[in-house]
């Protein structure tokens, strides 16, 4: 399909002062988490939780911190999550797009909100039986 960018907010809902950041996200639905560079989580002041595992595109593993919360947006859409600490840019994975309720168009490689639910995230919380 090809590589997607979108834009995304950021911000740090335990510190309301810090201004929030517009920044350019890769799109990823292969990977799981959102993903910040050390500048990013430094400007919003958000605190290490703890260590994760994760395993790269290599096959490679590494040990990253793991830092939260922050409240992703994206139109008419937000969510709140932690972050891991890693790469040069942001990495916008399918656990934020699927709390937004976000899909990608692939004609034209862009984000967007689930037009079968335009005004509000919809999601699935039934059991199986």
């Amino acid at each position: 399909m090809g590589i997607t960018r979108t834009t995304v907010t950021l911000a740090n809902p335990s510190d309301p002062s810090l201004a929030p950041l517009d920044l350019v996200a890769l799109v990823d639905t292969g990977a799981m988490h959102l993903c910040v560079p050390e500048h990013v989580a430094v400007q919003l002041r958000l605190a290490e939780l703890e260590k994760r595992e994760v395993t790269l595109a290599d096959g490679s593993r590494r040990e990253v911190p793991y830092v939260g919360p922050i409240r992703v947006r994206f139109r008419n859409r937000g969510c709140f999550t932690g972050a891991m600490v890693m790469g040069d840019e942001v990495l916008l994975g399918a656990i934020p797009m699927e709390d937004m309720d976000l899909v990608i168009r692939p004609l034209t490689r862009e984000v967007a909100v689930n037009p079968d639910n335009p005004n509000i995230p919809a999601s699935i919380a039934k059991g199986l039986r």
